[in-house]
């Protein structure tokens, strides 16, 4: 139990500290068994970025889990700061970032690439969580580039797995059945029908991909395409001390140069993420109206705040490829989907985080735990862009209305895909010009409906 109580229809109890509001674990929301005993399981997603610090920055094992455990103080701040999301990386940023980092040898020359590209995600953050101008921005952009990215985003992500020598190739029968698994679970039609009739089957969705993981995994043991864990006990020793060599204080700082080139990754990263937090807002408000007892402030220049501050801590001191995003949505999904059945089901949205990251953080130092998932990471991580791909490309589609807007975005996603963000916007930029663009040198025309020329034919 907490100290604090919630008067019902009132806001959960807080601390007021400037834009934020602080809450804590006993004091001011009660602790939440099913998501304590989720978190053991879906922590090794967390873990999943181990394999690629060491293939694009050069880490070693315990120094790149000393980065996770940075990114696990991250992921407890949004919950302490009085954001309502369960925070995650900007995942459908991954396949963009690695495109980044392939021109960069791993080592010095990839952490500086990366610390550049992280500090300037956080400054457009900061800068645009201050100013209140992030909706404007993306406002700005064209819907079919919008779309372009986040297709381009998923078509990256899935390429990577399945291309010739990606994980898919090296453990196809794990990966496969575990990938289907999640998606029958998560995306099915006849699945969502069986939730609404059983009881069983309700539980088991409230769990999201947890049971696709545990399957796959099992799966890759039995096949012998992972090796069976050699389990340890006591606690896991991060090797913070030789962490601060891998570190841009060490290594040293890039150049304006790499800066420059890091600035279209940058822009894509937080488009994409913005994205995430209108899905965030969308979330909320689907089980908002549903429990009258909670009054829930998703303000989004918190969430931006907190974001930059996450991303921030990561380029000073873990440059990470999976940046620090507002929302981890397949886990966000899940628990709204718990919450709304009310407060002996969850007291509190924050309780549901809150106890979720807390206790994610503790099992990174449970050394049997994370003995036991090591030879298995690579899994997590494939499962995590696979449905991030595919969620991706039904998101990005649906940002699609026209024709014109499709084919725009259709191509854009492709040369982003393969060639990475620099040429995906630049492809993106100029077919909006010269093919989507009504007038091209002045303001669309519009209709008194507010339509556009490409909408107004596709219409008729």
């Amino acid at each position: 139990m907490q100290v604090y109580k919630r008067e019902h229809g009132q806001e959960q109890p807080y601390w007021p500290a400037g834009p934020f509001k602080i809450r804590l674990p006993f004091v001011h929301y009660r602790w939440e068994m099913p998501e304590m005993v989720q978190a053991l399981i879906m922590f090794v997603v967390s873990l999943g970025m181990i394999p690629l610090l060491e293939q694009y920055l050069g880490l070693p094992y315990d120094v790149a889990l000393a980065y996770v455990v940075v990114c696990g103080i991250g992921f407890m701040l949004p919950a302490l700061l009085g954001v309502p999301f369960i925070p995650g990386w900007i995942t459908p940023a991954i396949p963009v970032v690695v495109l980044f980092l392939g021109d960069f040898e791993p080592g010095t020359e990839a952490i500086q690439a990366m610390f550049a590209l992280q500090f300037l995600v956080f400054l457009i953050f900061l800068i645009l969580g201050i100013t209140r101008l992030g909706t404007k921005l993306v406002n700005i952009i064209p819907r079919s580039m919008k779309g372009g990215i986040i297709i381009g985003a998923g078509i990256a992500a899935i390429i990577g797995e399945i291309q010739e020598g990606g994980r898919l190739a090296q453990t196809p029968i794990s990966l496969v059945v575990g990938g289907m698994l999640c998606a029958y679970l998560m995306f099915s039609l006849s699945f969502k029908g069986m939730v609404e009739r059983y009881e069983l089957a309700k539980k088991v969705a409230n769990y999201g991909m947890v049971p696709g993981m545990i399957v796959a995994i099992v799966v890759g043991f039995l096949v012998a395409e992972y090796p069976f864990p050699d389990i340890e006990f006591g606690i896991t020793r991060p090797a913070f001390a030789e962490m601060w060599g891998y570190l841009p204080f060490m290594v040293g700082f890039p150049g304006l140069d790499i800066f420059m080139l890091a600035i279209p990754t940058a822009l894509i990263a937080y488009i994409i993420a913005f994205g995430d937090i209108i899905v965030g807002k969308t979330l909320i408000e689907r089980v908002d109206h549903l429990r009258t007892d909670e009054a829930i402030d998703h303000d989004v220049d918190r969430v931006h705040l907190v974001t930059a501050i996450r991303n921030a801590m990561h380029a000073f001191f873990a440059p990470y490829p999976g940046l620090a995003g507002p929302i981890w949505t397949a886990v966000a999904a899940t628990m709204a989907e718990r919450y709304k059945y009310g407060r002996k089901a969850m007291d509190s949205i924050y309780s549901g985080g809150g106890t979720f990251w807390i206790t994610g953080f503790i099992a990174l130092f449970i050394l049997p735990l994370v003995s036991f998932f090591q030879p298995v990471l690579p899994i997590a991580l494939s499962l995590t862009l696979l449905l991030t791909g595919y969620i991706c490309i039904m998101v990005g589609l649906e940002q699609l209305e026209s024709q014109v807007e499709r084919g725009v975005g259709g191509v854009m996603a492709v040369v982003l895909a393969v060639y990475g963000a620099g040429w995906g916007l630049a492809a993106g930029a100029l077919l909006y010009l010269f093919v989507e663009k009504a007038n091209l040198f002045g303001r669309e025309p519009r209709d008194e409906r507010g339509r556009r020329p490409a909408q107004k034919a596709d219409e008729e």
